[in-house]
């Protein structure tokens, strides 16, 4: 590990001054769960760390009745696991933030952290100069890809590791994000990028900007929402497949919903076709098989992953049918 000068700036303004024009000059602390792993594996080797826990109210929540939920990007895992409000209005959230990790690990990890992750894949965590690390391959095309994306990649293959992201996606969420000087939202949906995109990062952060809070809209009282995760081990483990699902009900129909998928592509995958045909659904078995046939209809699967597509469709199938059960 290469040594570092470490900052503890006082406001976001003094933060934002402190970052460099590179990657590679400054990085943001938060929990410090992935910086740390990182810079051990010489994946990110800064030469200033800038401190972001010491910047007064990035780690509080605050719920207000219509206006909905703003969640500060410091606050920790545990904490938005066990907020009163986000279980009882916001469910997916809460689910999501439970199965983060261990409890050690939920403790410290923050929600802004845990959403701007950088991917686990073995190749790019392990001694490769892959394209994400700026050389000419990737090396899970032809070798083990057993736990990469099945859709959305190329020409790199990884898959995003967060759970909150999944959750907040499906919740619609906007992220407030400090730059230059001053403060923008963004929908979570334009937060990530695609490899096509962009083969070096996996959102649109620029050097020295900062996300400050997450704010997610008040659901109507029709709306349930909930997460299931699966993963090879009960804790400490990524998702293979995830999925967030929020639906909001009208009668014994489905009025609308959203349906969003993690581990199988490079960024938490937004299921547009089986969320267009939630509309207006009468939920049954029989009604359910049918539309789960056109979920990850694009999907182009690497040699050892294609398990994944029927295991997405029997956790879609299973998260709603609980959802309108």
């Amino acid at each position: 590990m290469n040594n570092f000068t470490y900052f503890q700036p006082k406001t976001l303004q003094e933060a934002g001054e402190m970052f460099g024009k590179s990657w590679h000059e400054t990085t943001a602390l938060a929990g410090g769960t992935d910086l740390l792993g990182l810079m051990k594996d010489d994946i990110e080797a800064p030469r200033n760390v800038v401190n972001l826990k010491s910047l007064p109210g990035l780690n509080r929540i605050s719920y207000q009745p219509g206006k909905g939920l703003k969640i500060g990007a410091l606050t920790s895992i545990a904490k938005i696991a066990s907020h009163s409000d986000i279980n009882k209005r916001y469910p997916v959230l809460a689910q999501a933030a439970k199965q983060v990790a261990s409890p050690q690990l939920r403790n410290v990890g923050t929600i802004g952290g845990n959403i701007c992750q950088r991917p686990r894949c073995w190749y790019f965590r392990g001694d490769f100069h892959c394209l994400r690390k700026g050389g000419d391959i990737c090396y899970a095309v032809d070798g083990k890809n057993k736990y990469h994306c099945v859709i959305g990649g190329g020409p790199c293959f990884i898959v995003h590791p967060s759970d909150m992201a999944v959750a907040l996606l499906a919740l619609d969420a906007k992220l407030t994000v400090y730059s230059g000087g001053k403060n923008k939202t963004v929908a979570i949906g334009d937060f990530f990028v695609l490899p096509e995109k962009n083969v070096r990062r996996e959102n649109i952060l620029l050097p020295g900007e900062i996300v400050v809070d997450i704010r997610i809209q008040e659901l109507n009282n029709n709306t349930k929402s909930g997460y299931v995760k699966f993963a090879e081990r009960g804790v400490w483990d990524f998702a293979v497949v995830s999925v967030a699902a929020v639906i909001q009900k009208n009668g014994n129909a489905l009025k609308k919903g959203r349906v969003v998928l993690g581990g199988v592509a490079p960024a938490p995958w937004f299921e547009k076709k089986i969320s267009k045909k939630l509309s207006g659904l009468i939920p049954s078995e029989k009604n359910l098989d049918e539309i789960m046939k056109t979920a990850l209809v694009d999907a182009e699967p690497l040699a050892m992953n294609e398990y994944k597509l029927p295991l997405a469709k029997n956790l879609m199938k299973r998260l709603i049918g609980e959802l309108t059960a």
